[in-house]
């Protein structure tokens, strides 16, 4: 796989990508329908959470502006996110929530082994942890989804609505992006591989539909985002500079 130059948009976008997906994971915590996959998605958001901190500090630290990872996170607007839009909006029922798992975490694996093995060393550290933990999402996403996809009727069908309403968000994470941290196109064989493995056990079938539009990496989002980022930095703006 190759890898480009690193920018501080390819690394916030990395960044955004992982801290929103924390947040709508977050949501999930006491509504997840097992006691221990209350745990098991807290977790997870935990992960990406400490991946969305390690990744936004070396944003700030390669940007030279003086900007903290507590910085990127709470003092921008939704202009300035760089996360695609897969992973803001929300995601209230279970099927979705673990279909787009899957596809968030069969790309993000292909994407930190590339920068683990990368040029730029703080990068690279980040990314082989991050290998480790996202394994693991993809493993806990693929064991859902193959147990609803080929469960009940019911829960075949919600499944299949929720690949449905995912599947076209995925183009945005494989598109050639010259300011990519890795280069979309050597990644598209192995995350759709990955994915589509998963999706034919399960008895699910790929939608052959068009690409949702994508501007996420430029800073055109849903109005989803703005929602969220209004909770999430809420008590970051009342009190600019507190710590505790």
């Amino acid at each position: 796989m190759t890898t480009s130059a690193t920018s501080v948009d390819a690394v916030l976008g990395l960044g955004d990508d992982a801290l929103v997906t924390a947040q709508r994971l977050g949501w999930w915590i006491s509504r997840a329908p097992e006691l221990e996959e209350d745990v098991a998605l807290a977790n997870i958001g935990l992960d990406q959470l400490g991946q969305a901190r390690a990744l936004l500090a070396h944003a700030g630290s390669l940007e030279g502006a003086g900007r903290s990872a507590d910085d990127l996170a709470y003092l921008r607007g939704p202009e300035d996110f760089r996360n695609v839009l897969l992973v803001e909006r929300p995601q209230q029922d279970f099927g979705v929530a673990m279909v787009r798992m899957l596809l968030l975490a069969a790309w993000q694996l292909e994407v930190y082994a590339a920068l683990a093995a990368g040029a730029d060393p703080v990068l690279a550290g980040v990314a082989a942890k991050a290998v480790k933990e996202v394994d693991y999402h993809l493993d806990h996403a693929s064991t859902w989804v193959l147990r609803l996809g080929d469960g009940t009727e019911e829960s075949h069908r919600r499944a299949q609505a929720a690949l449905d309403a995912e599947w076209p968000y995925l183009a945005e994470l494989l598109r050639p992006d010259s300011g990519a941290c890795v280069d979309p196109a050597t990644l598209a064989p192995a995350v759709l591989a990955r994915a589509t493995a998963v999706l034919d056990a399960a008895t699910l079938t790929v939608p052959d539909v068009p690409p949702a539009g994508g501007g996420g990496r430029r800073g055109d989002h849903t109005e989803h985002l703005a929602d969220l980022l209004a909770e999430m930095q809420q008590v970051a703006r009342a009190h600019p500079g507190a710590s505790w």
